[in-house]
């Protein structure tokens, strides 16, 4: 088996070995993986943190050795930059931009200094809309990860991420996790609110913020109203999303 680091602000990661392929996911700077496969020009490989499988360029492939692998694996307080944008350094002084969620994994193989700010602990729940609103505007784009192009599943779990809790990548996956609620009255800030399309497979899910509001991925990060029945779009004065169940994650 073979171990990889991200080593550049995004790498996209698709469906299949070719750059028209579906983006399925992204590696964000300091994310490990295992490399399952090398091809000619993509290798596939298992993403650590929710298990995704997919394909990246082996031009974005950057190896590293199994017992750095193994040390980051040990680290149970990992740290997360908390920043929209900063930088990171490497040995030859050269920097590389970074992203809000990106992995600060310090390896003797990949050495830089970094001196932005950044989270290792496990934050308390009403840190976690603080940390959406960091995101607020930015654009949809499914597979995302980032400020620059984010799904609905991706937001929730980099918001989760940031402070220090694990979620899975998908809004069916993350469904899972948790302690479900009976009714939006009994959410608290912070929660997960899904919603299922029309032949009931649950493909959304959105943060749930005071006083019945949403703060979810919709063309782009944006903060509706929230009922019993769904996400209501003032600007299109018309429900959304239907609500199927509330999760008490944290």
């Amino acid at each position: 088996m073979q171990y990889g680091n991200c080593q550049l602000s995004i790498v996209p990661v698709k469906n299949n070995p070719d750059e028209s392929s579906e983006l399925i996911t992204q590696l964000l700077f300091g994310e490990h993986y295992k490399v399952l496969e090398c091809r000619k020009n993509w290798s596939r490989i298992k993403t650590i943190v929710d298990k995704c499988e997919g394909w990246i360029m082996n031009s974005q492939l950057v190896f590293i050795p199994e017992e750095e692998f193994n040390a980051i694996q040990a680290n149970k307080k990992p740290k997360h930059v908390t920043e929209l944008v900063s930088f990171v350094e490497d040995s030859n002084k050269i920097l590389t931009p970074i992203l809000i969620g990106s992995c600060l994994t310090d390896t003797s193989s990949l050495p830089f200094n970094f001196e932005g700010n950044f989270n290792g602990e496990t934050n308390t729940k009403e840190n976690l809309i603080k940390t959406a609103l960091l995101y607020l505007n930015s654009p949809e784009l499914k597979g995302g990860k980032s400020p620059f192009g984010i799904d609905s599943a991706g937001f929730s779990q980099m918001v989760y991420k940031i402070n220090g809790y694990h979620l899975l990548r998908t809004a069916q996956s993350q469904s899972t996790q948790g302690t479900a609620l009976s009714f939006v009255e009994e959410s608290e800030a912070g929660d997960l609110a899904f919603f299922d399309n029309a032949h009931g497979e649950i493909d959304h899910v959105g943060i749930i913020m005071e006083n019945n509001y949403v703060i979810h991925v919709n063309g782009k990060v944006r903060i509706d109203r929230l009922d019993h029945t769904g996400i209501f779009n003032n600007d299109l004065r018309t429900y959304t999303h239907q609500l199927r169940v509330i999760k008490k994650i944290v």
